[in-house]
């Protein structure tokens, strides 16, 4: 189960094999035109224009005996309407962010299981918590024909200057809380440091305070190494760091010190890898189509030694409340009752802005 196809600016790769695969590995799917996905999942990532009107991000559509028409829409008011018509079974669904700031990129999943008769559209918005999550019964399965179709460039398709990438997976992808460090990134432990992909479930690492603290479980997800996943190097010594490593754009750095008390008043404070990169510590790093991410699910919110800087462990909030998102999550298959309650950050979050003034002064 794998990405099998992905489209950018730049780009337009699809594999039956999945990306990336051996030249001899065995197709995962059909490739005659009216073979079908049964399952899988369609991303879109993309920003919001600017205008007071609505928009067009994506458009495709085939006439013929079994008509195919899909398209998202930006709308005013910090909306996305999803149009998907397949056949005359058409499911048409408006989602809309509540106003909590500036939108930088969405990302729109659209999964269907047609054997299992349900399907759900779920929307992120870079840098929030926050998941919208709708279900929609009666899906059907997608054609090979169309979908190749939406990942080529040309005529056919319409993609706006807004949208990032789409990308297609033959499984249902989860959606919410996601991990954001490289797996080789290593882990400071009572034993020393260890990569982070040989940390298992029961094993103790040490946080930013020096304390000893078990491990819950360690998540990882392999996803597409564009937009909101573009990996980033965090570059050696800045941040205290003893080499360099590879993270997510999402990924919080806990950042304390002088600097940090006199510009913000705080004691510490945490922000986002990719607020940081105006300066030389934090740069894009070239990757082919697919990268994994890994990260640590401890019992509090807290940060990790990651490499000799403080990297915030993978933040899940109440995620035990929430039973939909929860079964949509990564973390689906755990009991709800033996997830931690990492309640609201008490650390403040720096916003864009903040982040790059302190970024740029300790690179000067």
């Amino acid at each position: 189960m794998t990405w099998i196809a992905l489209t950018d600016t730049e780009t337009q790769l699809f594999s039956t094999a999945g990306l990336g695969a051996d030249p001899t590995a065995p197709d995962l799917i059909g490739c005659d035109d009216d073979d079908l996905l049964a399952r899988g999942t369609l991303v879109l990532e993309t920003g919001l224009p600017d205008t007071g009107q609505a928009h067009t991000l994506f458009h495709y559509s085939r006439e013929g005996d079994w008509p195919f028409h899909l398209s998202v829409q930006a709308i005013p008011g910090r909306g996305l309407i999803f149009v998907l018509n397949q056949g005359g079974t058409v499911i048409h669904q408006t989602m809309t962010l509540p106003d909590t700031g500036r939108i930088d990129l969405l990302r729109l999943s659209y999964s269907w299981d047609a054997p299992a008769r349900r399907a759900q559209l779920a929307l992120e918005q870079h840098d929030r918590e926050q998941v919208l999550i709708q279900d929609i019964a009666g899906p059907c399965p997608l054609r090979f024909g169309d979908l190749h179709a939406l990942f080529r460039h040309g005529p056919h398709r319409f993609a706006a200057p807004e949208t990032i990438f789409a990308a297609l997976s033959d499984t249902v992808e989860p959606v919410g809380p996601l991990p954001s460090m490289h797996p080789e990134t290593p882990i400071a432990t009572p034993m020393g440091y260890r990569p982070l992909r040989s940390l298992r479930r029961g094993d103790t690492v040490i946080n930013a305070r020096g304390e000893v603290v078990p491990v819950l479980h360690r998540l990882a997800r392999t996803v597409p190494a564009r937009g909101s996943f573009s990996p980033l190097s965090i570059r050696s010594p800045y941040f205290g760091l003893d080499q360099d490593i590879v993270v997510a754009p999402s990924q919080r750095l806990l950042l304390s010190g002088t600097e940090v008390e006199y510009l913000f008043g705080k004691h510490s404070v945490l922000a986002l890898a990719h607020h940081l990169t105006r300066g030389r510590a934090v740069t894009p790093v070239p990757w082919g189509p697919l990268v994994t991410y890994s990260q640590l699910l401890l019992p509090g919110h807290e940060a990790v030694l990651a490499a000799g800087s403080a990297l915030e462990s993978q933040f899940i909030g109440r995620l035990h409340n929430k039973p939909r998102l929860l079964a949509a999550s990564l973390l689906s298959g755990l009991e709800r009752s033996r997830l931690p309650d990492h309640g609201a950050s008490g650390i403040p979050v720096l916003g864009a802005f903040d982040a790059r003034v302190l970024a740029e002064r300790r690179a000067a």
